[in-house]
Order: structure tokens, then C-alpha cells, then sequence
């Protein structure tokens, strides 16, 4: 019988990349560590169905903690230290950013992976109201964590720079683990015309948000239109920042561009591999990331992507993808007028994306997690 429990904590993990990240590494759990260790996860029931994992994980989702932030802080402060003791917990991990429970008795891990609140330049972006007061709280919750914990998971070597920086002075170590790409994204797929239609099209996914730059992407698109006929149409995808959506389109429509800028909600995870393999181009416009799930899978399709010039985005893209910067148009406009008609250059980005999404893969970046959470216990 396994003699050491440890207990990921994420009820946080509500959408988007959080429950990308869980599901990933629940599903990439070594076999020999489960013979030796207990693992205890704490999910939200709406993730619990999309687990497909061994059945000698134990998956608890604690009713009172399912009905909102405010239950869910008031479950994690009066009965998680308890559930934790009657566990005999070793190890908890906290993959949401804050640690949910201290003590001595076990060996505490959190992980970063939100960049926001650390990202002072973008806070100004948001008008005054929740979002501003949220990410103020967060950066005093997640920068406690990180001074407490045993060890910090950095997702990418810009957030430990960051970090290091922010928040100098902790009482453990960390390491950096960056996420991967699931199998999924490298499979070829039929065109899904059901969602994208006939027409060629170039494709941006990504929430709608105020450092997401949706509105400097259609604005780059107009000039584009400008200065070519343009089959193509412009596809966003993405959940929506509902003030920030209508702000965007109501630009679409200023522009006169409601017949050649798509906007869609959120599509299934499992359909995004199709919609990225067939864009002829991929934007990711992002000034304000972590470890960007999105350029990964974009790569991962094989098709050419024009990135964001802003940190970490280099540190993924590499040599993979062309650059420009996320708030100025007309940067994008020109790289998409240099490359949307050349053939030749579309195939050479291509291969040098698929070559960069290599170096990224689920099952590294789950199994080295699940080494360091494994060491800390035999540790205690």
C-alpha cells in the first residue's frame, strides 16, 4: 500500500487554461507512482467528467465549494486543513497560483501561471472596477504563496525572472517546468467548414480581453484591406471580456468590416487542432502571458504564425515565428502583407513551426512534475 498522499488542490480550475493544465497532467501520471504514492485530487465537479484516469486516483469535489468564489474561500479556510490532517498529507500542490492551506506537517508547491496581476504595464489597460481590485488581491495572495511554499513551479523563464525580481525573498527553491502540446494538436484533421466556412481565412484564438489586442488586430486588417484585395477573411475565436467584445465590435463595424471579420465564442477543445490547420496564417497578439498555451498549439498545427514581440513569447516562438508588436497595427499589417501571398515563405514557417512544437510535449512536462512532487514526499 502506498505509505505517502500527496493532494493537488486546484477547485479554481473552472475554464480555459487551467483546466487544460489539470487534465493534462492527471492524464500523464506515471504508473510506478501510483503503486508508490496516493494521489488525492480536489476538482470542480464540472471537471471530474473529463478525468480519464487511473482508478486508483481518489477525486473529491466537495459540494459546498462548487457555488461560487465566496463559498468555495470559505470551504478551502474551514475545512480543507482538516480534510488535509485526515488525509495524512505529504505533499499539496496548488497548480492555481495560491496555496490554499499551510502547515507544517506537509510540503507545500504552488505554481505560477498567471501572469496578470504581476504585469503592471497591462493593468491600465482595464477601466477602474473588479478586474483592477482583482488582480491587485491576487498579486498579494499568489506573492504570499510564493514566500511560503517549499517550491515554486515557474512555467516559463520570464515568470521566474519576474518573480525573482517581485518577490525575492522565499523559503524554498523553484523550478522551471513549462507546459507542452497534447497529441491531439499534431494529428491532421478534415476542414470543420461548419464553423469556418468556404472562404480562406486567417485565424486568431484567444479570450477577449484588454492585453489580448483584438482591437489592434481588426485595426491591422483594415490596413491590410488597403492595400490588397483580400480573399481572406479574419477569424477570431475566443470567450469573451464582454466590455472588451463590444469594443471590438463595435470597431468591426465602425470599419465597415462585418462581411470580413468572424467573431466566434469559445469552440470545443477538441475541435481547435482543425480551425488552426487550416488558417493560412495564425496570430497570437497576446502582450501578457506565461506559458501561452495558444502559440504552442498554433505551432503544433503546422500552418505559419506571426507572434507578439512581448515576453515570454520569444522564449516559445524562438526562430519558429515572425514577430511584431502587439499595439501597433500597422507592424502587423506589413507582416501580413509580406506574407499572406508568398507561398514559398508560407511553407518555410510552416516547417519551422512544426520543428519549434517539438520541443514541447504534455507527457515531459506532466512527468517532470510529477518527479518533483514525488521527491518532496519521499523527503517528509
Amino acid at each position: 500500500m502506498p505509505c505517502k498522499t500527496i493532494v493537488i488542490e486546484n477547485l479554481s480550475a473552472l475554464q480555459g487554461g487551467g483546466q487544460t493544465y489539470l487534465l493534462n497532467l492527471m492524464r500523464h501520471i506515471p504508473d510506478s507512482l501510483l503503486n508508490e504514492v496516493r494521489i488525492v485530487a480536489i476538482i470542480p465537479q464540472s471537471l471530474a467528467p473529463k478525468l480519464r484516469i487511473d482508478s486508483r486516483v481518489h477525486v473529491l469535489t466537495p459540494e459546498p465549494a462548487q457555488h461560487g468564489l465566496l463559498q468555495r474561500i470559505a470551504w478551502l479556510r474551514r475545512s480543507l486543513p482538516q480534510l488535509l490532517q485526515d488525509l495524512q498529507t505529504d505533499v499539496l500542490y496548488c497548480p492555481g497560483g495560491s496555496l490554499s492551506a499551510r502547515s507544517a506537517s506537509f510540503r507545500k508547491v504552488v505554481a505560477f501561471r498567471n501572469m496578470l496581476p504581476f504585469a503592471q504595464s497591462n493593468q491600465w489597460r482595464y477601466p477602474l472596477g473588479y478586474q483592477r481590485l482583482r488582480n491587485f488581491l491576487l498579486r498579494r495572495t499568489q506573492s504570499r504563496s510564493f514566500r511560503d511554499a517549499d517550491k515554486v513551479i515557474f512555467i516559463s523563464e520570464h515568470a521566474k525572472a519576474v518573480i525573482d525580481r517581485t518577490v525575492p525573498k522565499r523559503c524554498g527553491g523553484s523550478v522551471v517546468i513549462p507546459h507542452g502540446v497534447g497529441a491531439l494538436f499534431r494529428r491532421a484533421a478534415p476542414r470543420p467548414e461548419d464553423i469556418v466556412g468556404e472562404r480562406e481565412y486567417c485565424l486568431y484564438v484567444s479570450t477577449f480581453d484588454y492585453y489580448k489586442a483584438q482591437l489592434e488586430v481588426v485595426e491591422a486588417w483594415a490596413r491590410l484591406r488597403k492595400q490588397r484585395e483580400t480573399p481572406e477573411r479574419l477569424i477570431l475565436v475566443g470567450s469573451a471580456n464582454a466590455s472588451y467584445r463590444r469594443k471590438v465590435e463595435a470597431l468591426i463595424r465602425q470599419l465597415q468590416l462585418q462581411e470580413e471579420v468572424l467573431v466566434l465564442d469559445a469552440v470545443p477543445y477538441e475541435r481547435l487542432p482543425a480551425i488552426y490547420q487550416h488558417a493560412k496564417i495564425n496570430i497570437f497578439a497576446s502582450a501578457c502571458e506565461n506559458c501561452p498555451n495558444i502559440l504552442l498549439e498554433a505551432l503544433a498545427s503546422g500552418r505559419p504564425v506571426l507572434c507578439s514581440s512581448a515576453p515570454p513569447m520569444p522564449e516559445f516562438g524562438g526562430d519558429g515565428v515572425a514577430y511584431f508588436d502587439p499595439f501597433r497595427p500597422d507592424e502587423l499589417a506589413q507582416r501580413l502583407l509580406e506574407l499572406i501571398d508568398d507561398r514559398e515563405m508560407q511553407h518555410r514557417m510552416s516547417a519551422a513551426a512544426k520543428q519549434r512544437s517539438t520541443s514541447y510535449d504534455w507527457q515531459r512536462s506532466a512527468e517532470q512534475t510529477w518527479s518533483l512532487l514525488a521527491s518532496l514526499a519521499r523527503k517528509q
